[in-house]
């Protein structure tokens, strides 16, 4: 059974940093494309970031310059850089593979930035 946990969200000034962290189980996580979703309140999940099993990333426009993808595949761990964050970064973000299981979505770690 796949699980992936979500963490390192809180609540923080507009530019201010956060570090998000997705930690995989009961999968051959190094195989799995993976992606950072978030959804805000009263929008759809929209993609942040992805990164290949081989390392490669993309972004959303409007996270460019701000966010870093990467993973760890020793410790199953796929991570979120956030910098200089703005009030329109508030959501829940969630990882998952890519394409996205329904199955794997965990519980999301809320992100609140304040102005």
């Amino acid at each position: 059974q796949v699980q992936l946990v979500e963490s390192g969200g809180g609540l923080v000034q507009a530019g201010g940093s956060l570090r998000l962290s997705c930690a995989a189980s009961g999968m051959s996580f190094r195989w799995y494309a993976m992606n950072w979703y978030r959804q805000a309140p009263g929008q759809q999940r929209e993609l942040v970031a992805g990164i290949t099993s081989s390392g490669t990333t993309n972004y959303a426009n409007s996270v460019k310059g701000r966010f870093t993808i990467s993973r760890d595949n020793a410790k199953n761990t796929v991570y979120l850089e956030m910098h200089s964050l703005k009030p329109e970064d508030t959501g829940v973000y969630y990882c998952n593979s890519n394409p996205p299981r329904a199955d794997y979505w965990g519980p999301g770690t809320q992100v609140t930035v304040s102005s």
